[in-house]
């Protein structure tokens, strides 16, 4: 009987600490002996479930919804809750369900915005809203955007417009709000993929041209600019700053297939990279910030880039261990990234403080369809493959080493 009785006393001296000190203390410890010291008492789990507790710990592991910023990405779910769903990131502990089938093969592309996920099937991008309770498509469509005689390539998101490219050479802007959309042929091939931020759309094309557009409703829907990129192009992006985008080609031609060049000139900013393998074309890109950017191709390597170290070399790179190109790619803006990978759909997770795969979902064992998307959230992974989208739901009991 002395040794709760001796507890209990511990507890009552060790939260007459100042918040400050008790803060530093707990900083100390890992997730396991938080949860056990949060079942000492009423007083000291009340305290432990604070964010500002295991704030130190989710920065320092993945998909927490953290960026390397500090910024809080999902500041609605309690982080001590976030925390535990990442251990089951890690460990791989998850739920897999098809939440979607068609009958023909398509090169699907989704996106994720809150609980509304967008998934683009041949000429129409459908939208969905998420089931809070398991992260399940509700039965009937919310939206239906449509107007390309061809399929959709991609389509991206602002906060009142979508805006599609497609295999028809047009780029149409839908308003999320209401039925009115903008369409124009842009490009004389397909579209292959789109980015818009700031008022600024940026198009690229298999025609070998990278263009530039205005979404400012004074100049809506006008080209500012034609780049010729000599190559298709099957990626861009455009840099938080607005200032920079970059292009990724097929490196079919004698041309850097990762160019960066300057949002209102269009002037060639930087080549990155020297040493690519004819082929070796750029499918994605993602920005982290201003300097720094994941790329991903057929040469099966995911490249790191920062441009405030060097542009002519990536700082970190990471090899498909099947030797299989890489579709696309997604990061939490800190520790995880997310491949998708040109055969029987196998999606990758990767800690970039390590050189190895994290963890492998193979999605599609007996079909040897590609990873076309993917996206996540802190508590599910969606990926679309030619005939199926696929969900992957990592809220489980509590991982074994926190017990």
């Amino acid at each position: 009987m002395c040794l709760p009785a001796t507890r209990t006393l511990s507890l009552m001296f060790l939260f007459q600490l100042p918040e400050d000190v008790l803060f530093l203390v707990f900083s100390y410890l890992d997730p396991r002996s938080l949860c056990r010291l949060s079942q000492a008492c009423k007083r000291s789990y009340m305290f432990i479930s604070r964010d500002a507790v295991w704030r130190k710990i989710a920065k320092d592991i993945i998909n927490t919804g953290m960026t390397r910023q500090g910024i809080d990405l999902c500041p609605s779910i309690p982080l001590k809750d976030r925390v535990r769903v990442s251990h089951n990131w890690i460990h791989g502990v998850c739920r897999k369900e098809v939440l979607l089938k068609w009958k023909i093969n398509l090169l699907p592309w989704i996106q994720l915005d809150c609980d509304v996920l967008y998934l683009s099937q041949a000429a129409n991008i459908s939208a969905y809203h998420l089931r809070a309770e398991g992260g399940k498509l509700q039965n009937n469509r919310v939206a239906l955007f449509s107007g390309h005689q061809e399929d959709v390539c991609r389509f991206t998101l602002t906060d009142t417009h979508l805006i599609s490219a497609g295999g028809d050479g047009k780029i149409i802007i839908h308003d999320r709000g209401s039925d009115y959309s903008v369409e124009y042929y842009g490009h004389n091939q397909e579209v292959n993929c789109i980015d818009c931020k700031g008022g600024v759309i940026v198009s690229g094309s298999r025609d070998k041209t990278a263009k530039i557009w205005a979404l400012a409703p004074d100049r809506f829907g006008q080209c500012l600019h034609t780049i010729p990129t000599y190559d298709r192009v099957w990626s861009v992006a455009i840099s938080p700053s607005l200032c920079n985008f970059v292009t990724g080609t097929a490196c079919c031609e004698n041309f850097a297939p990762l160019r960066i060049w300057d949002t209102e000139r269009c002037h060639l900013v930087s080549c990155l990279g020297t040493e690519f393998r004819r082929g070796a074309g750029v499918l994605d890109i993602a920005y982290e910030s201003p300097f720094q950017l994941l790329t991903c191709g057929y040469d099966t390597f995911i490249r790191y880039w920062d441009l405030r170290v060097c542009s002519r070399k990536c700082v970190m790179e990471w090899e498909e261990p099947h030797d299989s190109a890489l579709y696309c790619i997604k990061t939490d803006k800190n520790h995880m990234i997310a491949s998708g990978s040109s055969y029987y759909g196998v999606v990758r997770l990767w800690d970039k403080r390590q050189t190895r795969c994290l963890q492998m979902f193979q999605l599609a064992p007996t079909t040897s369809s590609p990873v076309y998307s993917l996206c996540f959230n802190t508590t599910h992974l969606y990926a679309a493959l030619a005939s199926v989208l696929y969900s992957l739901d990592f809220r489980t009991a509590a991982p074994q080493s926190w017990k």
